[in-house]
């Protein structure tokens, strides 16, 4: 392959010396590393706001392109970067829930899920609602929120089981409000419904197709593998829901996939895009191993095999070795989406040496815009452009803390 028809820059920078010491007793990065990466951080977040009031399109409040995602990121901020200072994270949680506020009547009853659909707005409008003392107003989401559990259980053959349109981002919504909320704001029952409408739907699929997987998933008609579409993420996000008896009683037909899922991976280390596609070429969270990674991590957690951890560690690689991608810098097919690779595998191993390389992806990063990258058409979104690789720096300052987001719990 050419150099010009590569999906990827040439990765030019040095690999861990072994020597470098990058994080210090409190689990932050040192400094001079710190104060550079909050700085840059900064100076984007800055370019980001700007950008985003100039472009807003109040139609779309999703967090995927919308204004939903510069509220996720608020929220976080408010978390990381502005934790110690109590005013500024009041503010930004205001900030967080003004946008929402704003942007509601752009719910559209269309879409079930946190990062695509009204679940993502109306769980972040139960938890700012909550922290600011609205109490009255977030039970009122809560219950829209989770009346949505009736459509999804309901075994409409229209409805996908995936993350980005599907079941899976529906129950990350729950997941959400559980993790900022605590785990009886949900009642574990509706929890335990959507993962097994999730499982029975792939059941069914699996019977009528006759295939060697226990659980089979499409998406317009076709099999996909990756996080955002695909088998990783439905099964990356049930066992992020252990505690329901339905993922519980299905631990073995749910192993059975990620075994068979280790059996796709390229010799490279990286993940088809789909069963139905054999070329190895695309590197980035929503299709390939950077997204990969974060379920054979989970696997090995869960079931403690350490072939799954292999698995996670080949991708690893070819994420270090073609990760520095000409789509840009975001976090769906882009260089931050693909350094969360790197954390998920330091919050794992402890070792250095992927801290590092996020932290290479991250340097890459500061120079935004300046590589000749294609352009979103969302330039200051959260999944295509610059708020996310805002959100991935501010989790970069505190790596052990970090997660993907909309995501990982």
């Amino acid at each position: 392959m050419s150099s010009s028809e590569r999906r990827y820059f040439e990765n030019r920078f040095e690999d861990y010396d072994g020597r470098t010491s990058l994080q210090s007793p409190d689990g932050k990065i040192v400094e001079p590393y710190y104060s550079r990466i909050r700085a840059e951080t900064h100076k984007l977040l800055k370019q980001c706001e700007e950008g985003f009031e100039h472009s807003r399109d109040d139609h779309d409040c999703s967090v995927y392109t919308g204004a939903g995602g510069m509220a996720l990121l608020y929220m976080h901020l408010s978390e990381t970067l502005f934790k110690d200072d109590e005013t500024q994270k009041q503010q930004y949680l205001k900030n967080a829930l003004k946008i929402l506020e704003h942007s509601q009547h752009g719910l559209k009853g269309k879409r079930m899920t946190f990062i695509c659909g009204d679940p993502g707005v109306l769980s972040m409008l139960v938890v700012l609602y909550s922290k600011l003392g609205q109490d009255a107003k977030s039970e009122t989401c809560l219950s829209k929120l989770l009346s949505l559990s009736d459509h999804v259980c309901g075994g409409d053959p229209s409805l996908p089981d995936e993350v980005l349109y599907g079941r899976a981002g529906y129950l990350f919504s729950l997941l959400f409000v559980q993790q900022h909320l605590g785990a009886e704001k949900i009642n574990l029952g509706i929890i335990n419904q959507v993962c097994q409408a999730i499982l029975d739907s792939g059941e069914r699929l699996s019977k009528h197709e006759r295939n060697r997987m226990p659980l089979m998933y499409t998406w317009h008609d076709k099999h996909y593998v990756g996080a955002a579409h695909g088998i990783v993420g439905i099964i990356y996000m049930l066992l992020q829901t252990l505690p329901a008896q339905s993922v519980q009683s299905n631990l073995r037909s749910i192993e059975e996939c990620v075994e068979f899922l280790v059996s796709e991976q390229f010799p490279s280390g990286n993940f088809p895009s789909s069963l139905e596609n054999g070329t190895d070429k695309l590197i980035h969270w929503c299709h390939g191993a950077p997204g990969a990674v974060h379920l054979m991590v989970k696997a090995y957690q869960v079931f403690g095999k350490d072939k799954y951890l292999s698995t996670a560690l080949k991708c690893g690689e070819v994420v270090w070795s073609h990760g520095l991608l000409k789509k840009g810098y975001g976090i769906c097919h882009g260089v931050a989406g693909n350094a969360y690779a790197f954390l998920c595998l330091f919050k794992q191993t402890g070792d250095p040496k992927y801290l590092h390389r996020a932290m290479k992806f991250a340097e890459w990063c500061f120079d935004y815009g300046k590589h000749g990258c294609r352009t979103p058409d969302r330039p200051y979104s959260l999944f295509e452009g610059m708020a996310g690789t805002v959100y991935f720096l501010t989790d970069i300052l505190d790596p052990k803390s970090s997660k993907f987001p909309a995501f990982e719990i």
